[in-house]
């Protein structure tokens, strides 16, 4: 029960955090990225240190962060594993759902940094565009983040890999950087309850460019999948537990 009350006291102070942290640093955001990135990141950094001693989640990055222009592929379960891979990374370029737009605040800084926003069911499209725009320059360099599976997906669960990442792999020519995550298991998609303990976001050695899309696939996969399910299993996950 009181694991429960602290979880909601969080999520409170989480929410009403978010317009003030925008409202403070939208002088700066109006005129300048670096603005626009330094209020996210202040407020992604505000949330993992207000867990820690609420709720009792720590949040760890392992691995080699890359701060080039590289593809980054990562396992999607919780708007936790969002912030930290944005915290961790400098110059993060999120392919998002074109629905975030229209969010409070939110919606406001994913246009000034200039994220990438996709239309449901037009993915294809969207990632021409989007190639369009980094070739003219409109969007400045930086990692490039895509989930393979297109959505948050719960600790457990097996979705389909979508061939767009394979696709940005192919037409960029870039590095791709997996990420594996357990984040879910300790923030779920859906619910009000924060399990205590440790968060992980891993970054894996890169894919090398020059892989068929096949074997592309395959080893992005097998290696996301992997160390995800490694990171639950040290976090004490049990599926059907």
């Amino acid at each position: 029960m009181l694991q429960w009350v602290r979880s909601i006291l969080f999520i409170i102070q989480a929410t009403i955090a978010m317009p003030i942290i925008g409202l403070l640093f939208a002088p700066w955001a109006m005129f300048s990225k670096t603005g626009a990135y330094a209020a996210c990141k202040s407020y992604a950094g505000w949330c993992m240190w207000t867990a820690r001693w609420m709720i009792g989640l720590r949040c760890e990055i392992r691995g080699t962060v890359p701060d080039g222009e590289v593809l980054v592929a990562a396992k999607h379960q919780s708007f936790l594993d969002i912030m930290m891979i944005f915290h961790a990374l400098p110059r993060a370029k999120f392919i998002m759902k074109r629905e975030i737009l229209w969010t409070p605040v939110i919606g406001q800084y994913t246009k000034r940094m200039q994220m990438i926003a996709v239309d449901r069911g037009k993915r294809g499209k969207a990632i021409q565009q989007m190639m369009q725009d980094v070739n003219a320059g409109r969007i400045e360099p930086g990692q490039i983040v895509i989930y393979p599976q297109g959505t948050r997906v719960a600790p457990g669960a097996k979705v389909s890999y979508k061939v767009g990442t394979a696709i940005l792999y192919d037409q960029l020519g870039q590095s791709c950087v997996p990420v594996s995550t357990n984040a879910g298991y300790f923030w779920p998609r859906r619910g009000l309850y924060r399990r205590p303990g440790l968060a992980v976001v891993e970054f894996l050695d890169p894919i090398a460019p020059g892989l068929s899309k096949d074997a592309f696939m395959k080893t992005l996969e097998q290696t996301i999948e992997t160390e995800s399910d490694a990171l639950l299993a040290e976090a004490g996950y049990r599926a059907n537990a």
